[in-house]
C-alpha cells in the first residue's frame, strides 16, 4: 500500500500576521525562501513523485525542497475560508457575528460562512488519495493536512487534535483500502549539501 508524505508550505506575510489565507494566492516571504533553500527532502522521499497545491506558496515550497517541478493537483488546494479570508482569528473572535470558533469545536459538518465545508474538502481529497499507487509527497496547506490526518487518526474536529502540524516536517500516512493510519511522529527535512 502506498504512503503519502504531507508537507506544509513555507511562511507567507499573512501567516506571520496571523491572517487566514485560504484560497488567496500569496507567495512565500523572503525569510521562508531563504530557510527552504537550506533544506531538502530526506531519502527515500527525495525520489518519490512530488505533487503540490496549485497555489504559489505550495508550488514554490515543493520546487525548492525537491529540486524539481511538482505536478499540481486542484484537490490539494487550501480550504475556502469564505468571509474569514484575510482576517485574523483574534479579530473574528471579537466579532460575535463572525461565527468564528476554534477548530476543536468545528465537527465534520462545519463550514465557514461563505466558504467550503470540511466534508467537501474531505471528498475532493479522498478521490485523489484513492488513486495513488506509489509513495508520494504532497506539499499543501494546514487545512488540507488536518482533514487528511483527521481521517487517519479518527479525530472528528471535536476536542484537541491528536497531532500538531509544524513546518519543514513530513507527516506520513499509510494508505490502506479499508483505513488510513498516521505514522507516529514526523520526518524532518534535511540540510542541503553545499
Amino acid at each position: 500500500m502506498p504512503r503519502l508524505a504531507l508537507l506544509r508550505h513555507g511562511h507567507t506575510a499573512w501567516n506571520r500576521a496571523g491572517r487566514i489565507q485560504g484560497r488567496r494566492d500569496l507567495p512565500l516571504d523572503e525569510p521562508a525562501r531563504a530557510q527552504l533553500r537550506q533544506l531538502q527532502l530526506p531519502a527515500p522521499w527525495d525520489h518519490a513523485p512530488i505533487w503540490s497545491s496549485p497555489l504559489s506558496r505550495a508550488l514554490e515550497t515543493a520546487r525548492i525542497v525537491s529540486g524539481r517541478p511538482p505536478a499540481t493537483e486542484m484537490a490539494l488546494i487550501e480550504m475556502d475560508f469564505g468571509n474569514w479570508e484575510g482576517r485574523r482569528g483574534q479579530d473574528l473572535f471579537a466579532d460575535g457575528a463572525s461565527g468564528y470558533r476554534h477548530i476543536e469545536d468545528w465537527g465534520w459538518q462545519f463550514c465557514p460562512p461563505g466558504g467550503e465545508s470540511l466534508i467537501a474538502v474531505r471528498n475532493r481529497l479522498n478521490g485523489w488519495v484513492g488513486d495513488l499507487t506509489e509513495d508520494t509527497v504532497a506539499v499543501c496547506h494546514i487545512g488540507v493536512m488536518r482533514v487528511l490526518m483527521a481521517q487517519a487518526t479518527g479525530w472528528a474536529f471535536t476536542g484537541p487534535a491528536p497531532f500538531h502540524i509544524k513546518r519543514n516536517r513530513l507527516y506520513i500516512l499509510q494508505i490502506e483500502p479499508d483505513r488510513w493510519r498516521l505514522e507516529p511522529g514526523f520526518t524532518r527535512l534535511v540540510a542541503r549539501c553545499a
